[in-house]
């Protein structure tokens, strides 16, 4: 079978999943899930993503993404890989973590946000891993609820709009509104392996190249990232080289690889300047 498309473009959303290999466990204790979403927070900043929710499980995980930049691959690669040399660490293991490559289905945002957001936090329920999503510490249900602190790249806030603009009021509505999608399968919907919308959303992509020329200033969005300046002017800018390359890097636009070829220094080197700029 033919892999599904990957369509990236700015303001898309997607609904993302990857895997254990062999449906292995991916977290092994508590610790575990931390570095996890310490890992995508990292992420968010670097590839400027917004999280709508999200649920770790024991052997995979659910996130509800927007992408404000064409970069969905790119945030993934390094969310999986660097997760993955930092469990391997932690555990005295090698290889493979993930099976394969993650799963993305494209969603309409208008018809099915709400809807993701209550399937996604209803995961530990579904698999009868807890009697009510309180005993399930790592999905965005707390953070909604406020049980917890909401990190800055979980949008809470607009979520909670669409039931009203009395925080109280909206987080009794949307725990109605979760209870009440027990037992609805969203996935019947999907279109060609890839879309998760209307007829009209569907036939947006398979008929044209639209979704190469989203307007960012279309997006609801919490932030949107100034444009990447060239490594030359990284380089004219700063005060001195380390810095142009931590700031080159964090931008989102350029790899270790092509940081390493303009200032002529070795792929490790270049690891090592940027993690001294996170410390």
């Amino acid at each position: 079978m033919a892999r599904p498309l990957r369509l990236e473009f700015a303001g898309a959303l997607y609904h993302v999943t990857s895997r254990g290999n062999e449906r292995k466990p991916i977290y092994l204790e508590p610790a575990d899930f931390d570095l996890f979403l310490a890992q995508l927070e990292r992420v968010c900043e670097r590839f400027n993503w917004c999280i709508h929710a999200y649920c770790l499980m024991t052997n995979h995980y659910h996130l509800l993404v927007e992408t404000l930049e064409a970069n969905l691959s790119a945030g993934m690669r390094q969310l999986n890989g660097v997760y993955t040399q930092s469990f391997n660490r932690a555990h005295c293991r090698v290889g493979h973590l993930f099976q394969g490559r993650f799963k993305s289905i494209l969603v309409d945002k208008d018809a099915y946000l709400l809807e993701l957001n209550r399937y996604i936090v209803l995961n530990p329920i579904r698999a009868n891993m807890v009697e009510t999503l309180e005993q399930w510490p790592w999905s965005s249900w707390h953070c909604v609820m406020g049980l917890s602190d909401a990190p800055n790249w979980l949008d809470v806030d607009s979520l909670l709009r669409h039931f009203s603009t009395n925080r109280q009021l909206a987080r009794s509505r949307f725990a109605e509104f979760v209870v009440n999608g027990i037992g609805i399968n969203l996935w019947q919907n999907i279109t060609n392996q890839v879309f998760l919308g209307s007829d009209a959303f569907v036939q947006r992509f398979l008929s044209n190249e639209e979704m190469l020329k989203a307007d960012l200033s279309e997006v609801p969005k919490k932030q949107v990232r100034a444009k990447a300046l060239t490594l030359r002017q990284y380089e004219q800018t700063s005060r001195n080289r380390n810095e142009a390359i931590q700031q080159a890097y964090s931008s989102g636009h350029y790899s270790q690889k092509e940081l390493g070829e303009f200032f002529n220094l070795h792929y490790s080197r270049i690891s090592r300047i940027i993690a001294k700029g996170k410390t």
